[in-house]
Formats: structure tokens, C-alpha cells, sequence
């Protein structure tokens, strides 16, 4: 063979093919990272109330008119990669996505910043929608495991590195710059992936749009209900009227997605037990995994003596760790079922959060280190063998709806920890003044108790997995 080659799956790859396919790989990464990196934006929320004066409740609808968005058109608009182009949909979203962090960056009031945010979120949702579609196009089928810890990698990195370089730009140029710092990579990423692997069948099909309206007021009333919810114990009932919502739309989406030739998802898929289990586990895996995200910094302010770069870092750890293991979690799914490495993931990140709860304000930081780099792990090992578990179940036609339903979960995952964590967090801590401790030990009560609760929630996800994966997927 010439020594300038490879051999890959019976094909010979001459090496300048190969540096391209890397090249294009970083690329993509780049392109991708912009999603991840609105990490960035959460640093900026006190300079955005204070410039537009503001109360601090008012700073959640910044988070919610972006989520909600990309929230409820995922699956629509993977369906829509699977029906024209993977990478034509997500080069649309990298356009948008310039065209919207410019305008963010420019809001004169905090009403245009919202209806700003509404826009990247549509970008948001092009983008992640189509991208672990077109990741795993660029490697054969065999290789489709390493394909997906390449792309938990990318996503990773960006989560870690987002509010590092948010803290440097608020601090010099004010909330606009983790705006507009995003444009020149999604421009940059724009203008490099031209002629990106197109779908892989559903070429002529009708695009469903009656569904994809039903599924993303379903969706958007959902998420909106789970954040009302903790208001219902002060005589709001928005919650329950929004579940209603919620369940009606979600019910006719059902009934029309059965009914017609070409469907966005495939329902039939969720009658399968172990499909249907590693769903829900990843959306419950993202619950409790973001509990450190929300909690941890509040412990590491009032009740250690860290420096707040070093208590940074610290919590860029489990990204970190995330980021370093998804490599080798794709290379281990290559070679052990996907099925048996998930519960493996959720066993080790339960370990992690569980270890989080023994803190106490003069724990080493060593300790910590390790105790969140163990969450970090475990989590990495989860996402790359879940992903694998969705692409695999899922036919060639609707690769762009499994990326997108593996995105799906993350963000429903998170939007329930946001308020239902939160929530329980205040009652441990009620309960603990009740008994008469201070604010310290009550602090410290409830935050043991809520991370030994996550952990153990971790593990039996991952028994949940195991035992639904005995039948053949």
C-alpha cells in the first residue's frame, strides 16, 4: 500500500484526504462551539440588569426566550435536515446565528434583548438540531461511536471555556461582548464548511408542518409549565393550566405523527423498552448533573475562602473531565455495547455527585477537584454511549431527528433541575431552619442532602438502563 495512505473499512484514504476531513472536523467544531459557549452569556446577568435597571426575577427571560426556542423547533428542524441537507440546515443556522449575535450585542432595551435572544434560539436550534448528524457523517458507520465522542468533546470545550472568556470580555468591553465575540467564528465556521454531506434519504417527502407546530407548542408549554410550577404555592396556577396545554397539544401531535405517511418522529421507536428507558435516563442524567452548575457556585462564595478564579476553575473541572474522557467513551463504545458502558457512566457520575454532598467549608480542594472530575467522567461515558444508543435505534432517514432528540433531552433535563432543584434545595433547607439550625448548618444540611439524593437518583437511572437493556434493543 503507498506509505502516503490508510486503509479504512477496505477503502484506501490517501493522507491529504484524511488532513482535510480533520481540517473540516475542527471546522465544524468551531461552528458548533458557538452553541455550547452561550455559558458565556450567565456571567454577564448582573452588568444586563444593571444597565437596563432591572430586578434580578427579570433575568430568567433571558434564558427562557432562547431555550424555549431552540427547545420546541429541535426535532422539526432535524426532520428538516433528513428531508433536504443535514449541512445545509446547519450552514442556515451558522448565517442566522451571525446575523442574531450582532443584534443581541446592539439591543437598545431589554424588550429588543429578548425578541433578540428568540432569533439566536432558532439559530441555536439549526445548528444542534443537524450537528451530530453531520459529525457522524464524516466517519464510516463503524466508527459511528468515535464520531459522537468527538462531538461530545466539542460540545464540552465550549461549555468549559464560555464563562472564562465571558468574566475577560464583560470586564472590559460590558455584557454586549458575549454577544457579539460569537459572530466572526459562526462567520468563520460559515464560510469554511461548504459542501457538507447532504441527507441520507427523504429526499421528495413533504415536510410535516402541522406537526412540527403541534410538537413545538407542546414542547414550549411543557418547559413553561415546569418553570411556573414552583409559583403554584403562591396561589399561581399557571402551571397546571399550562401542563393542560402541554398534554392537549402533545396528544394531537401523537395522533397526527400515527396517521400520516412521513412523520418528524418515528413514535414507534418509544414502544420499545430499552429506547423508550435510555430517553428518559438521559433526560434524568442531565437533571442531576446539573445540580452542580446551580448549587455548587453559592456553596463555593459563601462558605469557602477560595479565590473566585480558583473556585472557577473548580467548576470547569467536570466540563474538563467531560471533555478529556468523550475521545476514549467513543473508542469504548466501539468495542463494549453501548448498553452496558451507559449504566457504567450513570453509576460513576452518582458516585461523583455523592461525594460533592460530604463538603464541608474546609474540605480540601483536592477533594473537590476530584470529586468533580469523577461527575465530569461518568457524565462523558453516559452522553457518548447514549447518543449511540439513539443513532443506533434510529434508521439512516432519521439520523437528523436522533441528534436532535439527544439534544432534546439535555435541555428538558436542565429546564426541570432549574426550577424543580431548586425548589427542593429551598424545602432541605426549610426543614433543617425548622429543626432549629443556623443559616450555615442549614445551608450545608441541605446541600448534603440534595447531593446524596442526586447521586443515588444517578445510580438507579443507570440499574434502569441495565435492566431495560436486556432484550435486544
Amino acid at each position: 500500500m503507498d506509505p502516503g495512505a490508510t486503509s479504512l473499512n477496505g477503502a484506501v484514504v490517501p493522507m491529504r484526504n484524511r488532513f482535510r476531513g480533520g481540517l473540516r472536523l475542527v471546522t465544524l467544531g468551531l461552528g458548533v462551539s458557538v452553541v455550547p459557549l452561550d455559558t458565556a452569556v450567565n456571567i454577564s446577568f448582573p452588568d444586563i440588569t444593571g444597565s437596563f435597571g432591572l430586578p434580578l426575577a427579570m433575568i430568567q427571560w433571558v434564558i427562557i426566550c432562547y431555550v424555549l426556542t431552540h427547545a420546541g423547533l429541535m426535532l422539526a428542524f432535524g426532520r428538516a435536515g433528513d428531508i433536504w441537507s443535514h449541512g445545509s440546515v446547519l450552514r442556515a443556522g451558522l448565517a442566522w446565528s451571525t446575523v442574531a449575535f450582532i443584534l443581541c450585542a446592539l439591543a437598545p432595551s431589554f424588550g429588543w434583548l429578548l425578541f433578540f435572544r428568540f432569533l439566536q434560539g432558532i439559530g441555536a436550534g439549526l445548528i444542534i438540531s443537524c450537528a451530530p448528524a453531520v459529525v457522524t457523517s464524516l466517519y464510516p458507520e463503524t466508527r459511528r461511536a468515535h464520531a459522537l465522542g468527538i462531538f461530545t468533546l466539542m460540545f464540552a470545550l465550549g461549555s468549559a471555556v464560555g464563562p472564562l472568556i465571558g468574566g475577560a470580555l464583560v470586564a472590559r468591553w460590558g455584557w454586549p461582548g458575549v454577544f457579539w465575540f460569537r459572530a466572526p467564528i459562526a462567520l468563520t465556521a460559515l464560510v469554511l464548511l461548504h459542501g457538507l454531506p447532504a441527507a441520507s434519504g427523504g429526499r421528495g417527502e413533504r415536510f410535516d408542518i402541522a406537526g412540527a407546530l403541534l410538537l413545538a407548542c407542546g414542547i414550549v408549554a411543557l418547559l413553561l409549565a415546569i418553570n411556573a410550577l414552583p409559583r403554584l404555592r403562591d396561589g399561581d396556577y399557571l402551571g397546571p393550566v399550562l401542563i393542560a396545554a402541554a398534554a392537549a397539544s402533545l396528544a394531537a401531535f401523537l395522533r397526527w405523527e400515527s396517521r400520516i405517511a412521513h412523520p418528524i418522529v418515528q413514535i414507534a421507536l418509544f414502544r420499545n423498552r430499552a429506547f423508550a428507558a435510555i430517553t428518559l435516563a438521559g433526560v434524568l442524567m442531565y437533571l442531576v448533573s446539573f445540580s452542580v452548575l446551580l448549587i455548587v457556585p453559592y456553596f463555593f462564595v459563601r462558605y469557602t475562602a477560595l479565590p473566585l478564579p480558583l473556585a472557577g476553575a473548580l467548576l470547569a473541572t467536570g466540563f474538563a473531565a467531560m471533555a478529556a474522557v468523550s475521545p476514549g467513551a467513543g473508542w469504548l463504545v466501539g468495542r463494549i455495547a453501548a448498553e452496558r458502558i451507559a449504566p457504567l457512566g450513570a453509576l460513576v457520575t452518582g458516585l461523583g455527585l455523592f461525594l460533592i454532598g460530604e463538603w464541608q467549608p474546609d474540605t480540601p480542594p483536592q477533594f473537590m477537584l476530584f470529586a468533580l472530575a469523577l461527575q465530569g467522567l461518568g457524565m462523558g461515558l453516559f452522553q457518548v454511549a447514549y447518543m449511540e444508543i439513539v443513532m443506533a435505534a434510529s434508521p439512516l432517514a432519521y439520523r437528523g431527528v436522533a441528534g436532535s432528540l439527544s439534544m432534546l433531552t439535555r435541555t428538558i433535563g436542565v429546564v426541570t433541575a432549574a426550577a424543580g432543584l431548586t425548589l427542593a434545595f429551598q424545602a432541605l433547607q426549610g426543614a433543617a431552619s425548622a429543626q432549629g439550625a443556623g443559616e450555615a448548618q442549614a445551608f450545608l444540611s441541605a446541600f448534603r442532602n440534595l447531593f446524596h439524593a442526586v447521586g443515588i437518583a444517578a445510580a438507579l437511572t443507570g440499574a434502569m438502563v441495565a435492566w431495560a437493556a436486556r432484550r435486544p434493543r
